[in-house]
């Protein structure tokens, strides 16, 4: 599967549906072992676990980070945008309910093939709480 292809998948899945994720989410458990073959799957596992805290709407971070074959976190994710806010103590929360949410689902229970096509490639999804008021 090709790097280039599989990365721009991942983040169309990940910000393309409304909610930014929250669709796909509804349809999976947090921590669900239900067997994960595709990027849009994987995408859905990850929000499924993610709650931002409350008056962080509008905030938002990419975290890069690679998984190995069998689900496994390789190495620490790293931030590499982030758009937050005035207030210190917010700006934490947010930033720690996105490593929670993928805390919460590793390791990713992939397929055989998916854990072969996905295994040592960085994914940079991008985390974005709707804004207050909005749904």
């Amino acid at each position: 599967m090709n790097f280039r292809y599989v990365l721009a998948a991942f983040a169309f899945a990940l910000i393309a549906s409304p909610g930014c994720g929250k669709a796909q989410a509804q349809q999976r458990a947090c921590g669900s072992r239900d067997p994960v073959n595709s990027i849009a799957e994987m995408s859905g596992a990850i929000y499924a676990c993610w709650q931002p805290p409350a008056g962080t709407g509008g905030m938002s971070l990419t975290l890069c980070f690679s998984l190995r074959r069998d689900g496994t976190l390789v190495g620490k994710p790293r931030a590499t945008f982030s758009k937050l806010g005035p207030d210190d103590r917010l700006n934490k929360a947010f930033v720690a309910s996105v490593l929670e949410a993928l805390n919460k689902e590793l390791p990713v229970p992939f397929t055989k093939g998916m854990g072969g096509a996905i295994a040592g490639r960085v994914l940079c999804p991008l985390f974005r709480a709707a804004a207050e008021g909005r749904s």
